[in-house]
């Protein structure tokens, strides 16, 4: 067995006891990382010359091949891997490898090829456990047992045939994979530009966070915003669509554009909130959105804030009390049959405090009380209130995401008063 050890500090012996079966690691330019014994046996190929090199240079296509795309499907599988993060597994695949030691020459094989991904600590791909399975020997038995049939004509035995159809399947399903992962990297495309904050270059003492779900389309209806006011003052708004995927992602959009304009003319978050509930009845998606707006006077330490149904901000003293901004709290957007005015309230801070607005992927859990998320939250924002604003964003993220597999995706925002 031969190999390094990648970012990850991966342990390959042990990988590889773990994991008997002919397998190579590949990083994310896909190139050899390490191969086990197996895999040297199963190829022919000493895992000298296998390490260090592009997967497609070491086992390239064979010209020669009248049945291609075996190669294709595997690159698309991988490439599927490398964007959604997800494993993807090929069937039967044709793929002819080079002969040990003979130039030019190729071998015909049949395999079945499972790709693993491994997420490191940036949440992205950060090596692909690539396992195969010759099955050469049991394909070329299957198409040796065809059948004549009445009129003389060969015909393929049934388990040939249904091979076939699985290999053909397979490699749709990889084609699928891959268009998904193009609509994934569209759909974060659309949100991350609709996140984009001018007014918030000039406040250093605020940090934002978005990270997408881990499953799915990835992209959602959470947004952050900052938007400066006349005055010195400055707002701050945070808000929640219901769904996923570009559908809720241009929701967000729709509705954070809006509640931008409203707070700069209207008289209050509450006001601001209230133009934004009317709206959003008239807005397919928007229903039942949250969000909560605050706006912030520096030179009297107040913010007045209202809120849509949506989780309350944490407002973290320097020694460590602190204030749930709950106290103007108001059903979700366009979830009233009549219009009513939206409560509004107001909280004092102290330089040094620290206000955290979030959306409830960051406290929520499958099967748990959010109460017992937002009791974490106060602990956790007590424990780093003394770092820098991007520290701290990046410590409750670090912390508080679900360890078992981020279903929500989340944005954030913490201030530095």
């Amino acid at each position: 067995m031969a190999g390094r050890e990648g970012g990850t500090g991966l342990d390959y012996a042990a990988l590889f006891a773990a994991v008997p079966a002919a397998c190579v690691v590949l990083d994310r330019e896909l190139t050899i990382v390490a191969a086990n014994d197996a895999y040297v046996e199963v190829t022919g190929r000493p895992a000298a010359d296998l390490t260090g090199r592009s997967f497609f240079e070491a086992f390239p296509p064979d010209p020669s091949d009248p049945t291609p795309g075996g190669a294709e499907a595997q690159r698309e599988s991988l490439e599927a891997v490398l964007v959604s993060g997800q494993a993807n597994v090929l069937l039967l695949q044709h793929y002819a490898i080079p002969r040990a030691g003979r130039a030019g020459e190729f071998e015909p094989r049949w395999w079945n090829v499972a790709n693993q991904p491994l997420i490191g600590a940036d949440g992205q791909v950060d090596l692909i456990i690539h396992r195969v399975e010759d099955v050469s020997d049991y394909v070329t038995s299957e198409h040796a047992a065809a059948v004549r049939g009445p009129d003389g004509q060969r015909m393929a035995a049934p388990h040939a045939e249904l091979m076939s159809r699985v290999q053909r399947l397979a490699h749709t399903h990889s084609r699928l994979q891959k268009s998904t992962a193009r609509s994934h990297d569209v759909a974060l495309a659309l949100q991350q530009a609709m996140l984009a904050t001018p007014d918030l270059a000039r406040h250093p003492e605020i940090a934002v966070r978005y990270r997408p779900a881990m499953r799915g389309m990835n992209a959602c209806g959470d947004w952050y915003d900052v938007v400066d006011l006349p005055g010195g003052r400055f707002g701050l708004t945070v808000g929640d669509v219901v769904g996923h995927g570009v559908g809720a992602a241009s929701v967000m959009g729709m509705l954070r554009s809006a509640l931008s304009a409203a707070i700069r003319v209207a008289d209050g978050p509450s006001g601001a909130l209230e133009a934004l509930g009317l709206y959003a009845r008239s807005l397919d998606g928007a229903t039942a959105t949250t969000t909560f707006a605050c706006q912030v006077f520096p030179v009297s330490r107040l913010l007045t804030y209202s809120s849509a149904g949506h989780p309350p901000p944490v407002l973290m003293h320097a020694d460590g009390t602190y204030h749930l901004l709950d106290s103007a709290t108001d059903p979700p957007l366009g979830v009233r049959l009549e219009h009513v005015p939206r409560p509004q309230a107001t909280a004092e801070y102290q330089p040094g405090d620290l206000l955290v607005l979030y959306t409830d992927g960051l406290i929520e859990r499958r099967g748990e009380d959010i109460d017992a998320g937002l009791a974490r939250l106060v602990a956790v924002t007590g424990e780093f209130r003394h770092l820098p604003p991007e520290d701290v964003a990046d410590g409750l993220l670090h912390t508080l995401a679900n360890p078992e597999g981020q279903q929500d995706d989340i944005s954030l925002m913490v201030t530095r008063f």
